[in-house]
C-alpha cells in the first residue's frame, strides 16, 4: 500500500529546496525530510482508502480490495501519518509548518476530491513543489531562491500525473508524446540556466570535477529515464506501456531532483539524491511503483 519504491523520490525534495538557499542541510533539513516521507505515505494509504472502490473493478490485486489490509486501517494510516508530517514539521520551525500545512491540506484535497477532476494533476504539481520548498523553509527560512526549482518539480509531476489518469485503460496517445515534450523542454532548461555558486562554497562543487560536469550527467540522466518510456507509450498508448511510462516518469524524479541540487552548487548533496535511484530500482522489481 505505501509503495516503498516511490518512496525513494521523497528525500531529495527536501534536499534540493536546501540546496537552493546556499545552506547547509543540517538538522532541520532531516525534519523536512521526515515530514515529507510522513505526508507522502500518508497520501498513499488515503489515495487506497478512498479508490477502494474503483480498485476492486480495476486493480483487485491491490491490499485494501483483495482485503490485506481493511478500509479503517489504510484511513486510520493516513490521519497518523499526517500528524506525524505536521508534528516534524512544526519541530523543524514555523517556516516549515507553514509549508506542511498547504501540502498536508493539498493531500487530502487530491485524494478525496480532485484526483478524477481537470485539477488533479496540477493539485498533484503544487504538492511536489510545496514539498521543495518545505525543504527550504526548514532549513534556512525562506522561500524566494526555490520557487524557480519548485516550479521545475511541478511541472515534471504535472506530466507525470497527466499520463497516469490513463494507465489501467490506456489512452491517447497525444498526453504521453505532450509529457515527452515537456520533458524535452525542462531537459533544456537544466541545461543551459547556469550553476548559482554557493557564497559560503566558492569553486567546484565537487573536487576534481568540473563544475557542469555533474549537472551535466544528471540531466541525461533525468532526459533518458524519462523520456524513453514516454516515447513508447507515445507509439502505443496501452495499459502496459502506459504504467511504465508512468513509472518512468516517478524514477526520473531523483536525476531532476539531483540535477536541481547541482544547479544549485551542491554537488556532494546532488550525488548523495543521485544515489537513490539504483535502490528505487531495486525494490522496485519486487514492488510496484505505481
Amino acid at each position: 500500500m505505501l509503495r516503498l519504491p516511490a518512496l525513494f523520490t521523497v528525500p531529495g525534495d527536501a534536499l534540493a529546496g536546501a540546496a537552493t538557499t546556499a545552506a547547509h542541510p543540517d538538522f532541520r533539513t532531516l525534519l523536512a525530510m521526515g515530514s515529507s516521507l510522513c505526508l507522502y505515505e500518508a497520501g498513499m494509504a488515503l489515495n487506497d482508502w478512498a479508490d477502494r472502490e474503483e480498485d476492486a473493478r480495476e486493480r483487485p490485486h491491490r491490499p485494501v480490495p483483495s482485503g490485506r489490509i481493511r478500509p479503517a486501517t489504510a484511513l486510520t494510516a493516513a490521519c497518523v501519518l499526517t500528524a506525524g508530517g505536521l508534528a516534524l514539521a512544526a519541530r523543524a520551525g514555523r517556516p516549515a509548518l507553514a509549508v506542511a500545512a498547504p501540502l498536508a491540506a493539498t493531500v487530502w484535497t487530491y485524494d478525496l476530491a480532485l484526483k478524477h477532476t481537470p485539477f488533479g494533476p496540477l493539485a498533484m504539481a503544487a504538492a511536489r513543489g510545496l514539498d521543495l520548498l518545505l525543504g527550504a523553509a526548514a532549513t534556512s527560512g525562506h522561500l524566494r531562491e526555490a520557487l524557480p526549482s519548485a516550479a521545475v518539480l511541478g511541472t515534471h509531476t504535472l506530466a507525470v500525473t497527466a499520463v497516469s489518469r490513463q494507465e489501467t485503460r490506456g489512452g491517447s496517445p497525444l498526453v504521453p508524446m505532450t509529457a515527452l515534450a515537456i520533458t524535452g523542454l525542462l531537459t533544456g532548461l537544466l541545461r543551459h540556466h547556469p550553476s548559482r555558486p554557493r557564497p559560503s562554497h566558492p569553486g567546484p562543487p565537487v573536487r576534481g570535477l568540473p563544475d557542469s560536469l555533474p549537472r551535466t550527467a544528471l540531466t541525461a540522466a533525468y532526459a533518458v529515464t524519462a523520456a524513453r518510456p514516454y516515447f513508447h507509450a507515445t507509439l502505443n498508448p496501452s495499459p502496459p506501456l502506459t504504467q511504465r511510462a508512468v513509472a518512468g516518469g516517478i524514477r526520473a524524479t531523483i536525476p531532476l531532483q539531483a540535477t536541481l541540487a547541482a544547479r544549485s552548487g551542491a554537488g556532494v548533496t546532488a550525488l548523495f539524491v543521485a544515489a537513490l535511484a539504483p535502490l528505487a530500482g531495486r525494490f522496485g522489481r519486487k514492488v510496484s511503483v505505481t
